[in-house]
């Protein structure tokens, strides 16, 4: 063997070694615009960590919750990091499904998390999901449609004043539509809208007994109102319009007003993404002078699964992701208007951030209004606002959404549609041991 062969040999030995020394992180997330901004930022994370390589499974919101539900109960073992909400963190912690993110790293200052999104992704002092991004949810309107109409809208609106003004901008012939709303069924979808609505109407999803409470008159209010103003002053096909669609519809000058996610404000006020831009303003979710609003309070986190054999890797990920190090990264790339919102106190206080972005201050004022411990109006023995902090909660949610989104579709009555959700509840918490 000559020493060239010898050499080449030995070299091609070591890559070997170290290509089966590499690891790579299956990443399962959402496709919404935040997300795939941090996929495109991925090679700074590689680049400060060299031999961890990332590979996404990026998924619409409904089918990533179906499949991180099912891969993480029957410890399937697909993915090493997780993207899930508010919703799932304590439950899954409980059931010991996450791995503690005790290792984040030195700088990595825990402590400037908003302690409203904090608390609601940690259990007995630990910290089991990271916040990529925090939401509540907000009035997001087109200023131009107000004035031609001769209207004001107020930084506090009541949902009488969003109703008649939605009804008033309408010019259906211009496909100009009052209002967008969420009508996609979905314990996260239209469930997450209507469930926070509701609450401000002064309905609940079970009293102190765990009783469902869909025959009683708050939620007959509720979906009557929502049905009804749809009809009026939504676009058609509503009831297949979640997140993303309403999001597209209000960018292309479609919508006059939109109520969701306080996340979307970067993307509607984007001169590049949305033609409306300069156009938009901002006020908190609406009311109905009972003392709750409309708004919910959320975080997509990056958690790791129990069964994932890359833990110590996938927590340097989490930790690159959701850290004020990234925070700096998007705003050189894109802008502070596109900033990740809604998890770090820094964030907020930071005059940059405020001037690139005209909804910091209704946002940041939405997220601390949001009481996950006293969600309605009536007293309630669950937490959460847009969501019931229970196991059984995201099947009997997604069935009921199924319920109202076809009474939006005209498939239902209200009435039809009330009654099968309470049909359906009283089953499944019977079933689960809730009501005895």
């Amino acid at each position: 063997m000559t020493l060239r062969t010898f050499l080449l040999g030995a070299c091609s030995a070591l890559a070997f070694a170290g290509m089966a020394s590499a690891e790579t992180l299956t990443i399962a997330t959402v496709n919404n615009g935040d997300m795939i901004r941090m996929q495109k930022l991925t090679d700074d994370f590689k680049a400060k960590n060299p031999g961890i390589d990332v590979e996404w499974v990026t998924l619409e919101e409904n089918v990533l919750r179906q499949k991180v539900t099912t891969d993480i109960a029957t410890k399937g073992g697909q993915y090493d990091v997780l993207t899930i909400g508010t919703y799932e963190v304590p439950i899954w912690a409980k059931q010991g499904w996450l791995v503690p993110l005790d290792n984040l790293g030195a700088n990595y200052d825990v402590d400037d998390l908003l302690p409203a999104i904090r608390s609601g992704l940690t259990m007995d002092g630990k910290l089991y999901a990271a916040p990529f991004y925090g939401e509540s949810s907000m009035v997001m309107y087109r200023k131009d449609l107000f004035d031609a109409a001769g209207l004001k809208m107020p930084e506090a609106p009541t949902w009488d004043f969003i109703a008649d003004a939605a009804r008033k901008i309408t010019d259906k012939d211009k496909e100009v539509y009052g209002i967008c709303l969420r009508g996609k069924a979905g314990w996260g979808e239209n469930m997450a809208f209507l469930t926070a609505m509701s609450n401000s109407f002064g309905a609940r999803w079970f009293d102190e007994s765990w009783k469902p409470q869909f025959d009683q008159p708050e939620w007959k209010d509720t979906l009557d109102f929502y049905v009804k103003l749809m009809k009026d002053a939504g676009p058609p096909g509503a009831s297949s319009n979640g997140f993303n669609e309403n999001l597209a519809l209000f960018q292309t000058g479609k919508c006059g007003m939109w109520i969701d996610a306080t996340v979307a404000a970067s993307f509607v006020s984007n001169p590049k993404e949305s033609t409306v831009a300069d156009k938009v303003g901002f006020a908190l979710a609406p009311d109905k002078g009972l003392g709750k609003r409309g708004n919910w309070l959320w975080a997509w986190s990056l958690a790791i699964p129990a069964g994932s054999q890359k833990a110590e890797a996938a927590e340097k990920f989490v930790a690159w992701a959701t850290s004020k190090d990234y925070t700096n990264l998007v705003a050189e790339k894109d802008g502070w208007l596109n900033a990740p919102p809604g998890t770090r106190a820094s964030l907020y206080a930071n005059a940059e951030y405020q001037k690139a972005a005209p909804f910091a201050k209704t946002t940041i004022d939405s997220i601390n209004a949001a009481d996950p411990s006293k969600p309605t109006v009536k007293p309630v023995p669950y937490v959460g606002v847009q969501f019931v902090a229970i196991p059984e909660f995201q099947g009997i949610g997604t069935a009921i959404g199924q319920q109202f989104s076809a009474a939006l579709a005209g498939q239902l009555s209200v009435d039809q549609a009330l009654q099968s959700a309470q049909q359906l509840a009283t089953r499944e918490m019977t079933k689960a041991g809730y009501i005895k």
